[in-house]
């Protein structure tokens, strides 16, 4: 499975909705709570850059040590160990924002909400447009013949 196109258009529309969030959330965060409401606006954003990164990093890597074989166990064991590694440095910087005076708690959950849901769609859209062949490794006439276990 060619992971690269579909890979490819998740980095693109990541960079499309952290840029998104970061705009329209420091604008409304900082109409809502002034400067701390921007701040709070911009680290969500960062969190979506960061954390749409380890996804990309963690398919990469999976593609990569199973010689992209994505129905490997392996394959699925990377990409679920990368997930734990998203939701403990979540909850580590949460728990170290959490009483910062430049931080507005509600802006900064909104803008996390907004790159959860986002993120999500953003993963949806780029597989559904993508173009990934759903036949394997079929030999062709004139093809080198391939050893298959």
């Amino acid at each position: 499975m060619k992971t690269a196109s579909v890979l490819g258009r998740a980095l693109v529309y990541g960079a499309i909705l952290t840029v998104a969030i970061a705009l329209l959330g420091s604008f409304v965060g900082y109409l809502v709570a002034g400067t701390p409401g921007l701040v709070s606006a911009l680290i969500g954003a960062g969190l979506t850059a960061l954390f749409m990164g380890f996804t990309a990093l963690s398919i990469v890597l999976a593609s990569r040590v199973t010689n992209n074989e994505p129905s490997s166990t392996l394959f699925f064991g990377i990409v679920l160990g990368m997930w734990l590694l998203k939701f403990i440095v979540f909850i580590a910087i949460l728990l170290l924002l959490r009483n910062q005076p430049f931080v507005q708690p509600v802006v900064m959950f909104f803008a996390i909400l907004a790159a959860v849901i986002g993120s999500l769609a953003v993963d949806v859209v780029a597989f559904l447009r993508s173009r990934v062949p759903y036949v394997g490794d079929i030999p062709l006439p004139g093809d080198v013949e391939r050893s298959t276990p």
